[in-house]
């Protein structure tokens, strides 16, 4: 049979790198971002006889693979075998390796059988072993990047209440603390799948509970209609601004009405609060533009005047475009380019200001740890490009050609004014703040991120 051994050796002590594995969330930072894995059922920890269920969705349908935790022995070693699934047999044992002065390894040793024996050997296995490959080297960079991270912005374990961790930076930023050893609490609709504890909410009834929110240590204000994907109708506009401006004033006051308040609260925005700016450079000094996302963005970041009346050191989250298949702009384009049919938008001389999903939840931590920043924060990479220079990064990634672009004209047609504003137009934004209290970019550069998240190793 087939077998399959990746080792990375890491410089962390061997119990740091084998709790990080035992925590909530290290499946999800562990899972390949280009595929769509769901998890429909997790036992906690990682003892024998717990089992992972999960669904692998190919187009509209749905293949449902479980495994079973079979041997443990902490800091040592861990194995999870298929029950079933697309395997013939499937065992995989994490190994751990105390390589000692503070440092160790993890080898991933991989016992698998194609469905349908030597003929499923015969047509796809050298594919299966490139797809283990390129899944665990994706794996290691992200292993690296977070046991890093975590190290770093170390100190005393945070209680963060999160709304929106269910979308995709707020699922990410939960699995990513929590294997940081932080406690995550989802301040939601209703109970996640595999949530011990939540706090309600309804931002549209002014429904929050705040003696749920009393001692812990900051707030995480992600969540908002989206504003992708379909025109922007009068009632759809409603919905986006209600959504920003009502839920981000219901926390607020609650916060400001708590006896022990968070000591911190990051509230979302996004770079849109510029509006379109050519090629200017901005950083967060730069005065808000013009136009309805302007607009909204202004009233957002209004709306934590509650929170920073009473002194609750109050961030705004200027987000950009988050680089992920799993979600936003990537999850978009990727398929038309796939197909060839990709191209620049328009003129493509709009800016295109990037952050990979990485950087996204690590710059959330350095906000977190970072107790001078107060005020607006550009969570964008440091070197935005042009929306022609995107599209030629992304052909070369995928290797494919990039020569049908868009028409603007086309564009408006299509989709109005959500069209004009999220696909025209640009911001030139850098992370000034970041970068100048000593955030250290995983992904400065874009083809670096485009390859880490879309599992295209090389050049």
């Amino acid at each position: 049979m087939p077998v399959f051994t990746y080792r990375v050796e890491l410089d962390h002590p061997v119990e740091d790198v084998f709790r990080w594995h035992t925590r909530p969330g290290a499946f999800q930072r562990l899972s390949p971002p280009w595929e769509d894995v769901r998890i429909r059922h997790q036992d906690e920890g990682l003892e024998v006889g717990n089992r992972v269920v999960l669904g692998l969705r190919k187009g509209v349908a749905e293949l449902k693979w479980e495994v079973k935790h079979t041997a443990f022995e902490a800091n040592r070693l861990f194995v999870d075998e298929q029950v079933t699934g697309p395997f013939s047999r499937w065992r995989h044992e994490h190994r751990f390796h105390d390589l000692g002065s503070g440092r160790s390894a993890v080898e991933d040793v991989v016992d698998w059988e194609a469905p349908l024996g030597s003929l499923g050997r015969t047509f796809s296995g050298s594919f299966i072993e490139a797809s283990l490959r390129r899944l665990f080297a994706f794996r290691e960079r992200r292993l690296v990047n977070d046991l890093a991270l975590h190290r770093r912005y170390g100190g005393p374990r945070l209680t963060v209440a999160v709304t929106g961790a269910t979308g995709l930076v707020g699922s990410a930023l939960t699995a990513f603390l929590r294997t940081g050893g932080h406690r995550v609490i989802p301040i939601s609709r209703g109970r996640g799948e595999g949530e011990s504890d939540w706090i309600r909410w309804d931002p549209a009834k002014g429904i929050l509970d705040g003696s749920e929110l009393e001692g812990v240590d900051a707030v995480v204000h992600l969540a908002g209609e989206s504003i992708a994907g379909v025109r922007w109708t009068g009632a759809k506009k409603r919905a986006i601004r209600e959504s920003r401006v009502e839920g981000t004033e219901l926390i607020s006051r609650v916060l400001a009405d708590l006896n022990r308040p968070p000591a911190t609260f990051i509230s979302g925005s996004a770079v849109g609060f510029y509006g379109d700016r050519g090629d200017e450079l901005l950083t967060e000094d730069a005065p808000a533009g013009k136009g309805f996302l302007a607009d909204v963005c202004r009233a957002w970041e209004k709306a934590t005047h509650a929170a920073r009346a009473v002194g609750i050191r109050t961030l705004f989250l200027r987000t950009g475009v988050v680089l992920s298949p799993e979600g936003g702009m990537l999850n978009t384009v990727q398929l038309p380019f796939r197909l060839g049919l990709g191209g620049r938008l328009g003129s493509g001389r709009q800016y295109v200001p990037w952050i990979d999903l990485d950087d996204e939840v690590g710059l959330i931590l350095h906000l977190l740890r970072t107790r001078e920043l107060r005020g607006a924060v550009n969570a964008t990479a440091p070197n935005p490009v042009p929306n022609a220079a995107f599209t030629t990064v992304l052909g070369r990634v995928l290797s494919r050609p990039t020569l049908l672009p868009a028409p603007a004209l086309a564009i408006r047609a299509a989709l109005g004014e959500m069209g004009d504003q999220l696909l025209l137009s640009g911001q030139r934004a850098v992370p000034e703040r970041a970068q100048g209290t000593g955030y250290d970019f995983l992904f400065p550069d874009l083809e670096e991120s485009l390859r880490h998240q879309l599992g295209r190793p090389g050049g």
